[in-house]
């Protein structure tokens, strides 16, 4: 076991998958659904990451209540289709077989919901490296990052996990920030959907899988 990190929390979309195509497509039939105009491919790749119920608000500038409507639009289409429109990084796998073979205590920390989380990790058998699944809520009661990851510690905890230093590993400042409101220092990887600046407050930077096991493991 390394003598660095306690207990290690992964990021999924962009982290472990890339999972934007899947998540674009069902965003733009959910527009369609709506009458609304469509947003460029590009516009659709900033809701990747970030809770999706604040990203309607957000980023497309909807009401809490047309945010709603287009979150029960997406989601059982997302649930459907687009989940298993996602390929995982090549070399990530590895490292996560790696924490566990070290010992390490592993949880996943994302926005996406439980339910689509699992199913993502089930679909890529890789659902068993994790000892905690931790998303947002189903009902997005908890979704903000800072609160997944805050959730992440209390069921680390209760599986008797040693959190005297725990690591986040993510692609987008959301990762950063959310885990920084906990205490938990970030290793961000380049390979996701973050931009150069969003690195601010990683507490250091990885741009290939192999080089995220050395930061993690030595």
């Amino acid at each position: 076991m390394t003598d660095h990190y306690t207990a290690v929390l992964f990021d999924l979309d962009g982290t472990i998958v890339d999972s934007a195509p899947g998540i674009t497509a069902t965003l733009a039939w959910t527009f369609a659904q709506m009458g609304r105009p469509v947003p460029t491919q590009q516009e659709l790749l900033a809701y990747v990451g970030p809770p999706i119920l604040d990203s309607f608000r957000d980023l497309a500038g909807l009401s809490l209540g047309e945010a709603a409507e287009a979150l029960a639009i997406y989601r059982p289409k997302y649930l459907e289709e687009g989940v298993f429109n996602a390929t995982l990084y090549a070399g990530v796998p590895e490292v996560l077989q790696a924490i566990r073979t070290a010992g390490l205590p592993l949880s996943l920390a994302t926005s996406k919901p439980e339910t689509p989380a699992t199913v993502v990790l089930q679909h890529f058998g890789i659902l068993e490296l994790f000892d905690v699944i931790t998303g947002a809520s189903d009902d997005e009661v908890r979704s903000a990052k800072a609160d997944v990851v805050a959730e992440a510690l209390v069921r680390l905890k209760g599986i008797g996990a040693d959190l005297a230093t725990p690591i986040m590993v993510g692609d987008r400042e959301h990762d950063v920030h959310g885990a920084a409101t906990n205490g938990v220092p970030t290793i961000f990887v380049e390979w996701g959907y973050g931009a150069p600046a969003e690195t601010l407050g990683a507490v250091d930077v990885a741009s290939t899988p192999a080089e995220l096991e050395r930061l993690l493991l030595g």
